[in-house]
């Protein structure tokens, strides 16, 4: 459960950072995205997601 709560706020602190810092390039970004077909779209985030899983994974299993 710490773990999770660990993630849930790293995930919380960039996303406020970017949104912080860049606000004018969230709508840029959200433009391009439009343009990604669905499927790109859905493949980009479960690539995104195993990517999470392996990085919480790989800090579980070295105690953090």
């Amino acid at each position: 459960m710490g773990t999770l709560l660990l993630v849930l706020g790293g995930v919380a602190v960039l996303e406020g950072l970017v949104l912080a810092l860049l606000p004018h390039r969230i709508e840029d970004i959200l433009n391009q995205l439009r343009t990604f077909p669905i499927e790109a779209r859905r493949l980009a985030g479960l690539i995104a997601m195993v990517a999470g899983v392996a990085l919480v994974a790989l800090a579980h299993s070295v105690g953090v």
